[in-house]
């Protein structure tokens, strides 16, 4: 299907933003999208699949540059939306659920991020299976956040966990599983200073 002027346009700005962010310059990317969002509202709509992507990217953008609470309050603002325009189940609405907890981790409230992920775990795992990769990484970040409020002993089990079925799933040296094992490592040296995990 060919393409409109506009289309390729706002294609063309959204990809440059998107260049910014991955070449290191997310404080770019941010700004990109700031001023392309009204333009996707404008043209589309403001529930359209191309204004909600930008809304996503944009909170994406603006935590990657350092601005956690406003990344937090950007996706929970976006939720109810992608909820309604494509059901609570959908994969780019469990998307915005993980990127919500991230951000609200990053943003000082640990505790709320391993509510959120707690919630959304069984939910991936009925979507997309229990060794999906989509589910491994909420559970990786459920253990991140476990350690973060101070459980390490869960959290440790949590990584044994993973290790043990990311060697299953994706086999012992994929990198998955390298980050799990040496996430594990931290866990069990108490996330001393100099070895939290990684996410």
């Amino acid at each position: 299907m060919k393409l409109s002027p506009q289309r390729l346009t706002l294609n063309s700005r959204a990809l440059s933003a998107r260049v910014a962010g991955e070449q290191g310059d997310p404080a770019s990317a941010r700004d990109q999208l700031a001023v392309l969002l009204p333009i996707y509202e404008r043209a589309y709509g403001p529930e359209h699949r191309y204004t909600l992507a930008a809304r996503h990217n944009l909170a994406h953008w603006t935590g990657m540059a350092g601005d956690p609470v406003a990344a937090r309050d950007q996706f929970a603002a976006l939720m109810p939306v992608r909820e309604r325009v494509s059901g609570p189940e959908h994969q780019d609405t469990l998307i915005i659920r993980q990127e919500l907890a991230r951000w609200t981790g990053d943003a000082g409230d640990a505790a709320g991020a391993v509510a959120q992920l707690t919630a959304l775990v069984p939910v991936r795992e009925r979507v997309f299976g229990p060794r999906d990769r989509r589910t491994l990484a909420a559970r990786q970040m459920l253990a991140f956040w476990t350690g973060k409020v101070g459980d390490a002993v869960a959290a440790r089990d949590q990584f044994a966990a993973l290790v043990s079925l990311s060697d299953r799933v994706h086999g012992p040296d994929h990198a998955d599983t390298l980050t799990a094992r040496d996430n594990l490592a931290a866990a069990l040296a108490a996330q001393a200073p100099g070895t939290a995990p990684r996410r």
